[in-house]
């Protein structure tokens, strides 16, 4: 390999090629093997079994069709033979009579018709099944999704979510679709050519079978050292892959630290590895075909040869000799196809194992409900809360809160003290461990969880924009939005200014993202679809956090109408943010440690006081 300068540890090397393999999942990697291989092939088999008279059909077709293929040589043989008896007759002036031949020509052409319309029964059922099969999957797939807890989407990258939706269901189907008739033509045809093989003549069916222990220790012996070099290429394609968005996303740095021609460097080294093993796995699988077809053409010469001999001291005939020659060909080819059919199933395998891991997640628990809200008031209510994200480690205990309709109540303290997790309890997007939470004296857990998250509307930090318009966009707050209702959100929003400025109003098309947009105008129109939501409850967690002073004064404005008559909950890093609340908490540890509003708190000389005044010394 070449030899690499040391620009970057190694374990930065390996660190990029994980998350670049992870989230560039669209190659699937031949070489992967379901961890538990019986328990894969249960599920596979009950998912399958519904479609047992499809799997049925798929055999008998595929079957047929390679006994029809068996039967052909020896037919074509006998015309052979036959022709040969005619040709002795009309040389010993007996004349001669075709008939026979024609009659086995006529066969012939029935059995391979035959053949095809098999061969079409089979594709076409095969089609109909693997489709069939996937659609299911995904459906299943797609309705689990909405049933899994957001702790599972937490703890899983969002890569591997989507490999197994898209790429693990294409390569069950592609599986499905290939190797199911393959195997079993493959089988069908080796069994049925070594019996018309041994039916034909021992000796040359014994030459025959003989090259298959030789093909298959071939094999064995190059798919064991191509292995590791397989392995390889998948490890530096993470790295070049890594290296490449890396590079690419910090183009700006790489240019201001002048770590161009570095970055080319290492670039070419890592390609020039990624070179080497690739073409070491590949010349090494590619082996495996020449040196079968040396062994199968030693085996051919065998059978002229032996066949010749046995010819001439008439133990055998030419036509039989003919259809030998083209059974041997007929018995080498799947031996082959097999391999890398049972490769193809161990991977569609490792992907239905991956797919089935996601159906048997755990599960949200089911809606109780046994009460409704009606008219929201706004009241929220904590009792005696508890909560941990793990067993062993707790982070909210005891939690005693009330906040009055209408009231806005600021969060605040430093990162992991449990802000974001109050508004994961409050939407249920976690479930408590232990206490009560109330909405208009109502437990949550009563309720369903639309009815609880319709109360609610989310203002977050990170902007969620789909690409489509901004009327689209503003409109998802609410089902059957009318257009006077949408300009008067974004008006609310202060979003109406800006969005007259772009070349297509509320028409404009916003970008992935809405990259076509600035990052304060995107927090804008997530006001506006949240202020046309009109929830009875409001959650602002760190909506200001990442733009300007001028834009986040224009936000502010923009929350003050939304919190109006509102019971809002806001979470705020920047304590000047959060003078005005009503109430404020500060959280230490998954406590509230301090209770009152911002004078109060001051005027306390405690944590409240400690934050606020290291922020504005930090500040200046």
């Amino acid at each position: 390999m070449a030899k690499r300068k040391n620009f970057v540890s190694e374990n930065t090397i390996k660190a990029r090629a994980r998350k670049a393999l992870e989230r560039n999942k669209d190659k699937h990697d031949p070489n992967e093997r379901a961890k538990d291989f019986k328990g894969a092939l249960k599920k596979a088999v009950h998912t399958f079994a519904p479609e047992k008279w499809g799997f049925i059909i798929i055999a008998i077709a595929s079957a047929g069709t390679a006994v029809f293929s068996i039967f052909g040589p020896n037919l074509l043989g006998s015309v052979i033979s036959e022709m040969q008896v005619q040709v002795k007759s009309k040389i010993a002036g007996s004349g001669y009579d075709l008939s026979g031949v024609w009659k086995l020509l006529a066969v012939i052409a029935v059995v391979y018709v035959v053949s095809c319309i098999a061969t079409y029964i089979q594709q076409y059922t095969v089609a109909g099944l693997s489709q069939r099969i996937v659609f299911k999957l995904r459906k299943e797939v797609n309705a689990k999704l909405s049933k899994l807890p957001l702790k599972y989407f937490d703890s899983s990258s969002k890569g591997d979510v989507l490999s197994r939706i898209t790429n693990d269901m294409d390569n069950i189907s592609r599986s499905l679709h290939l190797s199911i008739t393959q195997l079993i033509a493959a089988v069908v045809t080796i069994l049925g050519v070594m019996v018309m093989m041994f039916v034909t003549n021992f000796t040359l069916a014994l030459i025959t079978v003989l090259a298959l222990p030789i093909c298959s220790l071939i094999a064995s012996a190059i798919t064991k050292r191509s292995q590791k070099y397989h392995s390889r290429q998948w490890e530096q394609t993470g790295e070049i892959n890594g290296h490449v968005e890396e590079m690419y996303t910090a183009h700006k740095l790489v240019k201001v630290f002048n770590h161009q021609e570095q970055s080319v460097e290492e670039f070419n080294a890592i390609n020039e590895d990624l070179r080497r093993s690739t073409q070491l796995a590949h010349t090494m699988t590619g082996l495996v075909m020449p040196l079968n077809d040396a062994v199968n053409n030693l085996v051919f010469v065998f059978i002229c040869v032996v066949g010749g001999v046995l010819s001439i001291s008439g133990k055998i005939n030419v036509g039989d000799i003919t259809a030998f020659l083209v059974y041997s060909k007929l018995f080498t080819f799947p031996i082959q196809n097999i391999s890398a059919t049972l490769n193809q199933l161990q991977s569609a395998l490792a992907s239905f194992e991956r797919v089935h891991n996601l159906l048997d997640e755990e599960e949200l628990i089911p809606d109780t409900v046994n009460a409704t809200l009606g008219d929201v008031k706004g009241k929220v209510e904590f009792r005696d809360v508890r909560f941990r994200y793990q067993e062993d480690k707790p982070l909210i205990e005891n939690m005693n809160l009330v906040v009055e309709p209408g009231q806005t109540v600021a969060i605040v303290g430093p990162t992991g003290a449990g802000k974001t997790t109050i508004v994961n309890l409050l939407m249920r997007f976690y479930e408590l461990r232990g206490g009560q939470i109330l909405v208009d004296d109502v437990d949550i857990t009563d309720i369903s969880r639309e009815e609880l998250r319709s109360t609610f509307g989310m203002v977050l930090q990170d902007t969620w924009l789909f690409s489509g318009t901004i009327r689209e966009n503003i409109a998802y707050g609410k089902l059957g939005a009318t257009n006077d209702e949408i300009v008067e959100a974004a008006k609310s929003a202060r979003a109406n200014h800006f969005i007259k400025t772009l070349s297509e109003g509320y028409d404009t098309v916003l970008e992935e993202e809405g990259s076509n947009v600035s990052q304060g105008q995107r927090q804008l129109l997530t006001i506006a679809r949240a202020i046309l939501a009109d929830p009875k409850i409001l959650i602002l967690d760190e909506a200001t956090s990442s733009v300007d002073t001028r834009t986040e004064v224009q936000i502010q404005k923009a929350m003050l109408n939304l919190m109006q008559n509102r019971t809002s909950f806001v979470i705020a890093h920047r304590l000047s943010t959060i003078r005005d609340a009503d109430t404020i908490l500060v959280m230490n540890n998954g406590q509230i440690v301090e209770t009152g509003n911002h004078q109060e708190l001051l005027e306390k000389k405690g944590f409240y006081y400690e934050l606020y005044n290291a922020q504005f010394a930090g500040e200046e």
